[in-house]
Formats: structure tokens, C-alpha cells, sequence
């Protein structure tokens, strides 16, 4: 293979890396390789990046003209060369895994979210095989697109001219504990010699044709001592009509023995059926063995079911002294009917109690749901194929979108986040989330606001669950002066506000509340936050513009985890957005006449008028550092200019270059790839424009002129290179064009991240510079082709980072299409001329919007959309900014 098809299959060394994620939204995860191999098994409520415990399944295959010989594989394709050597391990021969048996030789990996689908082939077989893995992802739907299953569907396809004889396996070793038992129906585990606390069930499931295994631990009594959790993870197979065997009682041996037994039984096609050991040492594992015959032609699907179930935890971010009990009760929005709000539509489960929990630890949602894993695996198979056609809709609704590869494979490579560890989702519903994930860990608590500003794909997907993230920011997170915690604790809860709050975070919440309000339609939510809202902003006035220029002077922290002095476009864009869309809500709420909105509309003009001139240079936006003019701050020497924490190490060379050039870590004079993220945020909020259209152009120009590279070979970057190196391209977060780099810029002004190269690219491409943008998102997803790394784990700081789900901006950024619910408008502004078709989806259902024949349109596929008005603005070939007219 000499290159790979954007959105196209992976295949060769293009597999090297995949591994897609399955799980549901804050319930864990996990991965389906390109090759078939199931790996990253994340079901503890953190990250297990490479955990791949020995899972696998099999087939024999009957040859002739002997009927006693067998072929016997692996259903996967060949191990990726970078397993074999250099992981923890591996220099001891990388035993207790099945790397070592045979398998395919040939293997193809195809994304169609979330559906990842794996075909395998070799010439010896006489049978092909398709593995699609899925889990269910149904927009509006938050509930079922939050359970704690996958399914991997099997389809066997007799190619040869003779009738196969086979045998299909699915092997698990027990890797929640090391017991195992036997029961009939995914209840409550019981075996007779099994162990108190821990073990493994199985059996068949009666008239669905069904029969699987569960392993299971079950913990030790909580602290109040009035119950025991019971972790647990269960296999079954929809099998049909034939009987599934269930082997509970592997072979207990030394050293290999465990595993030679049981490939020793796949290869000679036996099907064991086996209760687990009445004595001794419990079973390593269970097994599934299902007998099949195939016509030649004929094919046979054959569902495998995973589910898991841990409903307890040791996580909890905050200080462990506060009255968890009182804190819950404040800060827990629940109506009692397990809704989030009283004001919105559930966004939990209609059938279950209210699920507040004064626990101290974090406690999944499907905790509240389901009462153990019978429960849940009973729920899974009995609605296995309404969720799967469900989730078949939305992906070929999603699918039918005609807009370029590299947009569809960015968009739906990062919806894959969504299934990440990176989501947690409180036993009450509410959402909560880390930035991203370390190997074992998640990274940078809290549901960060100035992270998840990027992050576009769940206001419409699933909108119930992005009004939980506003309800903890303006709710627990926000304390009585409006000074509001960056970062939410978790158990969601009141915290400390003991750190600085993050300038770009908190005003971009308060256009968010906009965003919210006008995607949901429901001016009762709206009016239960709006003096919140208030509180919040005049907070931010009075922080960092006390003397009402419009912009932001005073240190404000930001997404670069350090604090901008004086005037900086990045985060006055911010600031001008809240003001406009408080402006908006004020007067929806008829307070337009408020003397703090009467403000608010002087700072609004002040800050376009200042904003145009003192931050502009003609090409690009800017910063103007400014130390000496600062109020909030005490400056009686240059040691001042560093946060508290740091001064009493500040070192004579540090205090030199703070003499000389004042406080660290600012950008100045440069180019900045954010440095108009704030409009860009309003605008795809659905605020109307508050700075000069043409300045923005200019200002995208210019960062796609100066920050885009095509080969970093030559480019110096002390910070974080493994982003993007060597002869890799990216799009720079900062350059300085025209000199006055600051001797220590912004600390990660070197890097590239993916989130602002989404930003940038939907940017350019909502004001018409088209290829530009595509050009941007091209050289992105190059680097995440495979080879190198995870095409479906865009990373910053960790796995799965939430800032690249700014991706999703490039469906509106091409369509222009925007439903307002409040209006029951749709706009459609498309930056393409002629048809076109485009997912949309809104807070009551989704469908595709475009343009065919040169007229307007809307079909909905799933729930409805109540359209009184349709604005349609098309595209000019010719008009001014237009890079490209059709696509």
C-alpha cells in the first residue's frame, strides 16, 4: 500500500496503531484494533491505556479430505510490529497473551461511527470474516448512549465451493478477579465452592437462544457496612437456534499450561461445556463455544455481547474534609424524579429513583439505573436491536453528508472522545469530565472550562447532557461574588475558591448559556441561571476591567495554563462575546432597561473600538503587555510579577529577565492562532458579529500565512515536540512574524494542538476561505493516518483530548446551518455553492439540511424539528473571501 484514502480503510502499516473505542458516554471503555484484537480495557472509572487482558476469540474450521483435521486462528490479523518489542514486558517474551497463535493474514479496518468494522482474509481459509464492534450512540438519547456495553458482531462468509463445518469461540481470562461460577441468566452469581468474594458465572439464556459468562468480584462491605459492590464484566452470544457451551473450569496448571489446553480445544474443534470446579483453586477463565455450519456462499452473523458493571470507586478530586453530605444536597439540581433540572427534560432514566448520592466517591450513572449486572445484560440483550437500528440511523444519517473526506474522518474521529475514560457521568446524570487521559489516570480534573470551551460536539448531540456542565459551572463551581472554580470537583459538589478563575473559561460559559438557551429553546432554564449569569460577569467586570475600557487589563489566567498582563485579543474576544449575548438574554428577559446591562453595552462598544485599534496592526490581532498600569496588584518588585507559589524560588537569572522585560510568559507582538477563538466561539453560538468581519479575515490570513508549516524539521521547540515533529506539519500556537518574540513566551507557544487547528480551520472556513481551512485539517489528520499514532486519540495533554471535539465546528463552518429553537428558525448560510447535504441535529431531533436543485431543505430522520421559518442565505462563487465554490 503506498498511501491511504482519507476516511477510507487502514490496512498495512496504516493499522499500526488503530484502536477504537466502544463504551458508552462516562461508562467506560473498550478499544477494537484494526486488527480485530480487543485492548485498552478501561472499566474501572479511569484509564487502562494498554491493558489488553487475555480476551480473544476463534474459529476452527473442519478440513478435508481428513474430518479430523483442523484449521484453528485467531480471529484477528497479524500483531502490529510495535508490540513486539519495547512495552513493559516485552524482553520476557510477552507471555500471558495470545500474540503467539496463529491468526489471519490479512486484515482492513473501516470507521463509520461508531461502527469500526474489521475484515479479515487469508488465502488458506476458506471463510472471510467481518467484525463489527459498535456500542450504542443515539442523539437525544443520553441514557442509552451511557451504557456500560459493546457488541462485537461476527459475520462468517463460506467463499469456498464446499459446505465448512466450524466452530466459533470467544475466550476470556478473568481478569476482574481470578474466580469463577456458573448461573443461568446474568442474575445474581451463586457456586458452590466458589469463593466469598469473587468469582464468574455462566449459562445459557433460555428461549433467546443466548448463553454467555460473567466474571465478577464482589468487594467487601462499604463503611457503612449496609452493602457489598460487585464488579463484574459478561460475555453472551445471540446465538440463534443452536446451543452455546459455556466452559467455566479452565485448566488450573503452571507456567503456560493454561492457556496450551485451551488453544489445544480450539484446534481440534472440540466444544467444551463445562460447570466451574466444585474444589480447589477457582477457574483462570470461561470460554464460549458455538458449532455452526455453512453452505458455500452462505453467511452467519453472530452477536457478542460485553457488558460490565462497577459501581463503586475510590475517585474524588477537592479537598476530603468538606460536609460531603451537605455539599451534595446544595449542589445536586435533582427534582427527586432523577431529572437534572426541574426546568429541562430528564436527562436520566424516567424509570429510575432519584439518584442522589451523598457518597464521597465517584459512582457511575448506570450505578442508579441498574441494580447489578443481571440487570444491566438483560436490558442490553433485550434491546439489542432497537439500539442497534437506532444507532445504524444516526450513523447513516451522519454519513450521508456530502462534504469532504478529511471533515467527516475529523469530525467523527474525535466523537470517538465521547467513549473515552476522559467522560464520567455522575450517579445523579450529571456530566463531568477530565481534559484528557494519562495512561492510568485521567489528566486535569474538572470538567475544565477553558478546555471545554473547543469542544462543540455534545451541545448537539446531546444537549441535556452539556446543560449539566453549565448548571455545575454557574451552580456548585460559583460562589456568592461570582468568582467561579475553572475546575468542578468531583463528587460535583462546592469547593474552595482558593485559585485564580480562568478569564477565557468563565466568559466563554456565559456565551455558552446562550449557546444553551437557544439550542434547547427553554427561556425558564434560562431565566432560573440568568442572575448567576449576571453575578458571574459583573465578577469579571470588576476582576480584570475595573476601569471599563472593554478589555481585559488585569492578570487573567487562561487555557495556557498561565496569566496574559495587560490587553490581549484571545481573551478580550472572550469578553466582548459574554457582553453581547448578556446584552441578548437581558433583553429576552425583559431587563434590557438594567442599569448593569446599560453598562454592559458601553463596555461592548468601547471594547470593539479599542480592540480595532490599540490590538491591531494591520494583518493580525495582538496583545499589548502592559505591567504598569496594574491596580489589582501590588508590584513592589519584579519577583510580583510571578504567582505567590513561585517567588521565593525565583532565581537571580528569572529576577534579571523579569527586570528587563516583565512578566513571563506573555505573547506580545505575535501571531496568535487563538487569537480570536472568543469570536469564534460567539459565532458558533449563534451571536451576531462584534467585530469588524473584515478584520477577522485578515486576522485568519495571517495565521494560516504565518503558523501553518508544512515541515517542522527545522523548527525549534523546547516545550512538547511528540504533538507534531520533525518532518510532520502543524499549525504553530503562536509565531512572531514581524520579531518581538518575548525571550519566554507563553509556555506552550512552540506546540500543536489539534482543538486550535479545528478552531482555526472551521474559522476560516465560516468566512469563506475554504480550502485554507481544509488545508489545515488535512495536515492534521496526516499526522493520525495510523502509522504513528491513534487515528481515533487525538492527544494534548492525554488521551482522548476533549479540546479536539472543536472539529465538530466544521460541519456549521460549511453548512451555515443553525436551528434556533427559540425562534424556530433554521438558517442555513452555507460557504459552498450549490447542493450539498449536512447532518444537523437539534435538541428534539436530527436529520440532513443542504441544498438540492438549488433550493433549501430539511428532512428529519429521527424525532422532529418544528421549522416555522427558513432562512436561507446561499453562497456566491465570486463574493469576496471565497476560496473555493463547490465541493
Amino acid at each position: 500500500m503506498t498511501g491511504r484514502a482519507i476516511n477510507g480503510p487502514y490496512e498495512g502499516e496504516y493499522l499500526n496503531r488503530v484502536a477504537y473505542p466502544l463504551g458508552g458516554i462516562g461508562a467506560g471503555m473498550i478499544c477494537l484494533e484494526g486488527t480485530g484484537a480487543l485492548s485498552h480495557f478501561s472499566l474501572r472509572h479511569q484509564p487502562q491505556v494498554f491493558n489488553e487482558p487475555l480476551v480473544f476469540a476463534a474459529i476452527s474450521i473442519k478440513t478435508k479430505p481428513a474430518a479430523t483435521a483442523h484449521i484453528a486462528l485467531v480471529l484477528e490479523g497479524p500483531v502490529p510490529t510495535w508490540k513486539i518489542y519495547g512495552r513493559p514486558g516485552t524482553a520476557l517474551g510477552g507471555g500471558q497473551n495470545s500474540w503467539g497463535l496463529p491468526r489471519f493474514s490479512q486484515s482492513t479496518f473501516t470507521a463509520r461511527f461508531p461502527f469500526g468494522t474489521v475484515d479479515l482474509a487469508d488465502p488458506a481459509v476458506p471463510l472471510t470474516v467481518k467484525i463489527e464492534g459498535w456500542s450504542p450512540f443515539i442523539p437525544g438519547n443520553a441514557d442509552d448512549s451511557s451504557l456500560p456495553v459493546a457488541a462485537l458482531e461476527y459475520v462468517f462468509t463460506n467463499h469456498s465451493q464446499e459446505t465448512v463445518e466450524a466452530v466459533f469461540s470467544f475466550h476470556a481470562r478473568h481478569f476482574m478477579t481470578t474466580h469463577t461460577a456458573r448461573s443461568t441468566d446474568f442474575g445474581s452469581p451463586t457456586s458452590p465452592g466458589s469463593s466469598a468474594n469473587s468469582g464468574s458465572s455462566a449459562g445459557s439464556g433460555g428461549s433467546t437462544g443466548s448463553g454467555g459468562f460473567i466474571l465478577y468480584q464482589s468487594g467487601t462491605k462499604d463503611k457503612e457496612g449496609d452493602k457489598a459492590e460487585k464488579r463484574a464484566f459478561g460475555v453472551e452470544f445471540l446465538s440463534g437456534p443452536e446451543q452455546t457451551a459455556v466452559d467455566c473450569a479452565w485448566f488450573r496448571g503452571e507456567w503456560f499450561d493454561t492457556l496450551t489446553i485451551l488453544w489445544k480445544h480450539v484446534a481440534e474443534g472440540a466444544v467444551i461445556d463445562q460447570d466451574p470446579p466444585a474444589s480447589g483453586r477457582p477457574s483462570p477463565g470461561a470460554s464460549l463455544y458455538l458449532p455452526f455450519r455453512l453452505k458455500a456462499g452462505e453467511s452467519r452473523r453472530i452477536p457478542v455481547l460485553l457488558s460490565w458493571y462497577v459501581p463503586t470507586s475510590t475517585l474524588r478530586t477537592g479537598p476530603d474534609d468538606d460536609d460531603d453530605a451537605a455539599a451534595a444536597e446544595e449542589s445536586c439540581t435533582c427534582s427527586g424524579t432523577g431529572c437534572c433540572s426541574s426546568s429541562q427534560p430528564s436527562a436520566c432514566s424516567s424509570s429510575q429513583p432519584s439518584a442522589c448520592s451523598s457518597s464521597r466517591y465517584y459512582e457511575p450513572w448506570y450505578a442508579g439505573r441498574f441494580s447489578g449486572i443481571g440487570e444491566l445484560a438483560a436490558y442490553w440483550r433485550d434491546n439489542y436491536h432497537r439500539l442497534r437500528e437506532e444507532t445504524r440511523r444516526f450513523s447513516e444519517t451522519f454519513y450521508d453528508t456530502t462534504f469532504p473526506p478529511e471533515v467527516m474522518e475529523a469530525v467523527a474521529a474525535n466523537l470517538s472522545i465521547l467513549k473515552s475514560p476522559t467522560m464520567l457521568r455522575q450517579k445523579d446524570g450529571r456530566l463531568w469530565a477530565w481534559e484528557g487521559c494519562n495512561d492510568d489516570s485521567g489528566c486535569c480534573a474538572g470538567s475544565c472550562t477553558h478546555v471545554w470551551n473547543y469542544a462543540q460536539a455534545l451541545s448537539h448531540l446531546f444537549p441535556d447532557l452539556e446543560r449539566t456542565l453549565r448548571e455545575t459551572e454557574f451552580g456548585p463551581s460559583q460562589e456568592a461574588g461570582g468568582h467561579q472554580m475553572f475546575r468542578s470537583l468531583l463528587p460535583i459538589r462546592p469547593g474552595p475558591h482558593d485559585f485564580l478563575p480562568a478569564a477565557d473559561g468563565q466568559l466563554g460559559g456565559i456565551m455558552k448559556i446562550y449557546r444553551e438557551w437557544r439550542i434547547s429553546g427553554d427561556t425558564a432554564w434560562l431565566r432560573r441561571w440568568w442572575p448567576k449569569v449576571k453575578e458571574s460577569l459583573n465578577y469579571c467586570i470588576a476582576t480584570w476591567d475595573p476601569k471599563h475600557l472593554g478589555v481585559l487589563v488585569e492578570p487573567h489566567h487562561n487555557t495556557y495554563d498561565i496569566e496574559f498582563w495587560g490587553p490581549d485579543s484571545m481573551c478580550s474576544s472572550f469578553y466582548l462575546g459574554a457582553l453581547q449575548a448578556a446584552i441578548i438574554m437581558a433583553e429576552a428577559l425583559e431587563e434590557a432597561e438594567n442599569e448593569d446591562i446599560a453598562l454592559y453595552k458601553e463596555l461592548l462598544a468601547k471594547g470593539r473600538r479599542y480592540m480595532e485599534s490599540e490590538l491591531w496592526n494591520g494583518e493580525y490581532f495582538h496583545q499589548k503587555t502592559d505591567w504598569l498600569d496594574i491596580i489589582s496588584l501590588s508590584i513592589e518588585s519584579p519577583r510580583d510579577y510571578l504567582p505567590p507559589a513561585r517567588r521565593a524560588n525565583c532565581s537571580p537569572e528569572t529576577l534579571e529577565l523579569l527586570e528587563r522585560e516583565g512578566p513571563k510568559y506573555q505573547y506580545g507582538l505575535g501571531c496568535l492562532s487563538d487569537g480570536l477563538v472568543g469570536a469564534w466561539l460567539a459565532h458558533h453560538c449563534g451571536l451576531p458579529p462584534y467585530l469588524s468581519p473584515e478584520k477577522i479575515t485578515k486576522h485568519l490570513q495571517s495565521v494560516y500565512r504565518y503558523n501553518l508549516k508544512r515541515d517542522l524539521s527545522t523548527h525549534a521547540n523546547p516545550q512538547r515536540p511528540t504533538y507534531a515533529l520533525g518532518q510532520e506539519g502543524g499549525l504553530l500556537l503562536c509565531t512572531w512574524p514581524h520579531g518581538g518574540r518575548p525571550t519566554l513566551p507563553f509556555v506552550y507557544s512552540e506546540e500543536v494542538w489539534t482543538g486550535i487547528e479545528y478552531q482555526v480551520a472551521s474559522h476560516l472556513i465560516s468566512v469563506g476561505l475554504v480550502e485554507e481551512g481544509l488545508d489545515i485539517v488535512r495536515t492534521c489528520r496526516s499526522r493520525y493516518d495510523g502509522r504513528v499514532r491513534n487515528p481515533f486519540d487525538e492527544y494534548e495533554c492525554g488521551h482522548w483530548y476533549a479540546r479536539a471535539m472543536a472539529s465538530y465546528a466544521l460541519l456549521y463552518a460549511l453548512s451555515g446551518a443553525r436551528y434556533d429553537a427559540v425562534e424556530k428558525k433554521l438558517y442555513l448560510k452555507p460557504r459552498i455553492a450549490g447542493d450539498f447535504r449536512s447532518f444537523i441535529c437539534t435538541a428534539t431531533g436530527y436529520g440532513t439540511v443542504g441544498v438540492k436543485d438549488g433550493r433549501p431543505f430539511i428532512a428529519v430522520r429521527c424525532g422532529t424539528i418544528e421549522v416555522a421559518e427558513l432562512v436561507y442565505e446561499p453562497w456566491e462563487a465570486g463574493s469576496a473571501n471565497s476560496s473555493a465554490s463547490t465541493i
